[in-house]
């Protein structure tokens, strides 16, 4: 038979208090009205009452303790007072719609409303979800369990995130929502769904959904803060010569001005270019790192050429480097 205390997840020098933040939260997590059809949430929830039931109680605790009574609350041997003697327990029964729990001893029944009022302090409402005439059992001063949050990582182009999107999204409830990612979002930003949670239980609000973006890389863009990032290559002609080419930015292209004797890894300042954030009256600028590239086929006059021309005016780029 379970240790009562490992089934509420608690030590045996635990409080009184403990115990019952302990129940509290196990009976949130596993009670049949909040998972309907899953049996072996229900068995779950009868092994956490049943254990609290002994537990809470000093007396029973304390004979507990000592061997007097198992975890069903029956005395030991050899004392032999039969099933039940020397304390109560409540079990799950049909009965009610799946929702009744009787203290034997005594006869009474008590509904999934009483068990949330003794476990929170008052009565309780019974919201939608409770079986057959939950709704109409109304007590007083109840309690009302808002709903669990529910978290979701959505994938977004960089693209989408740098220039605002709007992207549909499906909830775990089969519900499908467009949701709208600001303009400068940037990977890991969450946004909030009020209400779209899990539901609450007796009359209480539902919870929210908080969307996570995941930014997906770009084929040649890079980003940091309201910055963005990019290799431009460039012939040798261009580099030697320097020229006007176009150069991609997140709002489309734009003429850019090389200047003559450019070399690979000079950067330049496209200003305005960037990344502005929603509400930001500011945007970033784009940087281009020009990148010397050959041709795909360097033929023999191409080599040719380059050797006459490095015979008679040798350098080593290195030297200056200081890497020589």
């Amino acid at each position: 038979m379970k240790d009562l205390y490992a089934i509420l997840g608690v030590s045996k020098n635990a409080s009184q208090d403990d115990i019952k933040t302990a129940y509290r939260k196990l009976a949130k997590q596993y009670h049949p009205d909040l998972n309907p059809g899953n049996s072996q949430a229900e068995q779950t929830f009868k092994e956490i009452s049943q254990a609290y039931d002994i537990l809470a109680d000093p007396d029973k605790r304390k004979r507990y303790d000592s061997g007097e009574i198992d975890a069903s609350g029956q005395e030991q041997a050899p004392r032999g007072a039969g099933a039940g003697a020397g304390g109560f327990y409540r079990t799950y029964t049909a009965g009610g719609g799946g929702r009744k729990y009787r203290q034997f001893d005594f006869g009474e029944e008590f509904s999934a409303e009483d068990i949330f009022a003794d476990l929170f302090g008052g009565g309780f409402r019974a919201g939608a979800g409770g079986g057959p005439g939950a709704g109409a059992r109304t007590r007083a001063g109840g309690p009302r369990i808002r709903g669990d949050d529910v978290n979701y990582s959505v994938p977004v182009s960089f693209m989408e995130a740098a220039n605002g999107a709007r992207k549909r999204v499906r909830l775990a409830n089969g519900e499908t929502v467009d949701v709208n990612i600001p303009q400068g979002s940037d990977d890991g930003d969450t946004l909030r769904l009020k209400g779209k949670g899990k539901p609450g239980f007796g009359g209480g609000e539902s919870g929210d959904a908080f969307i996570k973006l995941n930014v997906q890389p770009h084929a040649y863009f890079t980003r940091s803060g309201k910055d963005i990032y990019i290799d431009l290559p460039i012939t040798l002609q261009e580099a030697i010569d320097g020229g006007v080419v176009t150069v991609p930015t997140l709002r489309g292209s734009v003429s850019m001005r090389i200047p003559p004797k450019s070399n690979s890894g000079k950067t330049m300042r496209l200003r305005g270019r960037g990344v502005q954030p929603q509400g930001d009256d500011q945007p970033g600028d784009q940087y281009v790192k020009l990148r010397i590239v050959l041709p795909e086929n360097v033929d023999e006059e191409l080599a040719r050429c380059v050797r006459s021309w490095s015979d008679k005016h040798p350098y080593n780029p290195r030297e200056k480097a200081g890497m020589a």
